[in-house]
């Protein structure tokens, strides 16, 4: 799990076991989401105006029912500040992915996005799954390849052939889309890895269950370690609520929009710190069940 050869946050590479457990094929999609909604009637953190008393001194316009959406700049930009490509766009949610304007009419079979954790979570209980831990998620995306670079070996575009939805040409400003899509894509339209799952690098972002921390504080021991699970919460400044920290979760997978020149993060051991308060449109999840404990012998 892990590796020591690109971002810092994946380092060390160390070795875990996970016990077993089924996994969706597919991230969650719209068609999904929308039947999971209609039996519960259940309205996601986007669809919601925030209370003001959450997010003490948070700018009004930010206190709409909104979400995060990519759009994409008309030149190159400064690569450091995200907010050239990221904004909170009122309306956005995940009937309205690319804005208040769009629809997921033919997109059902594309992965919902703009859920935030607790939107996650209520589907999971509703559908009785769970999200997975990190090391789960990544043990499933590997296939079978351990310490491979991708899901699929170490060659990103095996004799030329793109094995998942990511950016192609300069990010953020210019798709080439030789993979054939410019946002997200059906969650069956790259080739599975080697336990059968479909996009398990690119598309979108994938929640799990685990607290975002550092391996490096967490896996010293020479030892394997059996079903680690994130530790206590760190939290995040959010710039746009002076003095909020908030809590993170460990996101994997990259989506469309990491590229060779920035976010190189489509592969198995990548990984992102992502606030549980927020929803944005590369973000998804799919779910898993794990075999119910065996009861215990009878003396």
């Amino acid at each position: 799990m892990g590796s020591d050869h690109h971002y810092p946050e994946e380092a060390p590479a160390h070795r875990v076991s996970v016990d077993g457990f089924w996994m969706d094929a597919t991230t969650v999609t719209n068609r999904d989401f929308a039947h999971f909604v209609k039996a519960t009637g259940y309205i996601t953190l986007a669809e919601r105006p925030a209370d003001p008393a959450d997010y003490p001194g948070a700018r009004p316009e930010l206190l709409a029912a909104s979400s995060i959406l990519f759009r994409k700049p008309s030149a190159p930009v400064d690569m450091s500040n995200h907010y050239n490509w990221w904004h909170y766009v009122a309306g956005a949610d995940w009937r309205h992915p690319r804005g208040p304007a769009s629809s997921i009419r033919g997109l059902m079979d594309h992965p919902v996005v703009h859920v935030a954790l607790e939107d996650v979570a209520a589907y999971a209980h509703w559908a009785c799954k769970a999200l997975p831990t990190e090391a789960e998620w990544e043990f499933a995306a590997r296939g079978g390849l351990d310490g491979r670079e991708f899901v699929w070996g170490d060659d990103l575009t095996p004799n030329g052939k793109y094995m998942a939805n990511t950016w192609q040409g300069e990010f953020p400003y210019r798709n080439t889309r030789e993979d054939g899509f410019e946002y997200t894509s059906p969650v069956r339209a790259f080739p599975p890895n080697g336990y059968g799952l479909y996009d398990m690098a690119g598309n979108v972002w994938q929640w799990t269950a685990d607290w975002y921390g550092d391996h490096g504080t967490r896996h010293r021991s020479c030892c394997t370690v059996a079903n680690p699970r994130g530790g206590a919460a760190e939290e995040s400044f959010d710039p746009n609520a002076p003095g909020m920290r908030i809590p993170r979760r460990v996101t994997k997978g990259g989506s469309h929009l990491c590229a060779p020149n920035y976010c190189r993060r489509y592969r198995p051991a990548a990984r992102m710190a992502q606030p549980i308060d927020t929803a944005i449109s590369h973000l998804g999840f799919r779910c898993i069940k794990r075999p119910a404990p065996k009861a215990e012998a009878m003396p």
